[in-house]
């Protein structure tokens, strides 16, 4: 199965930190500090279904219950049962910051595999959602998400974080 490593992400990050002149380094720390703080795992609610329309997609959502606008990355961190990795990102893209206010959700499509009969999907029991690479996120089983009793996986994707779930569906170009 092809997907990003989680780690890769970190790593990442931290090498251009790194190669970063003295003077961008500390101009990006300064910029980040003033911009709007990561949103605590105490105030956030993940959710994961099915979707009614495409059983190759799971909706997720990401819920902000605090009483301020907090960020979270702006690709949902994806990963299935055992296999190793993440879903890709639709479009490519790096890590950032996406503001979800006081109360909001934001919202992401997952689509699983393309085509269930592919010969090498792999099944697992669980999809784990995280909206922060650095944090454990929520694990919902196939029978939660509605799945049935295994979620079938092949090059899995999914999109940023959007305003709805129309906007995340049009973002794996469903309609």
């Amino acid at each position: 199965m092809r997907i990003r490593p989680v780690l890769a992400l970190a790593t990442a990050a931290a090498a251009l930190l790194v190669a970063a002149p003295q003077g961008s380094a500390a101009t990006a720390q300064t910029s980040t500090a003033t911009k709007v703080a990561a949103c605590p795992e105490k105030a956030l609610t993940l959710a994961a279904q099915q979707s009614a329309k495409d059983a190759t997609v799971v909706h997720i959502s990401v819920t902000n219950h605090s009483g301020r606008t907090y960020t979270v990355d702006r690709i949902p961190t994806v990963t299935f049962g055992d296999l190793d990795g993440a879903a890709l990102p639709v479009p490519a893209g790096d890590s950032g910051p996406y503001r979800v206010g006081a109360g909001r959700t934001a919202y992401a499509a997952v689509r699983t595999i393309v085509n269930p009969a592919d010969p090498e999907a792999r099944r697992v029991d669980s999809v784990t959602v995280s909206a922060d690479p650095a944090r454990f996120g929520r694990t919902f089983t196939a029978p939660e998400l509605g799945a049935g009793d295994k979620v079938l996986v092949w090059e899995p994707v999914t999109t940023w974080w959007k305003p709805s779930v129309a906007a995340a569906d049009k973002a794996l170009g469903l309609k």
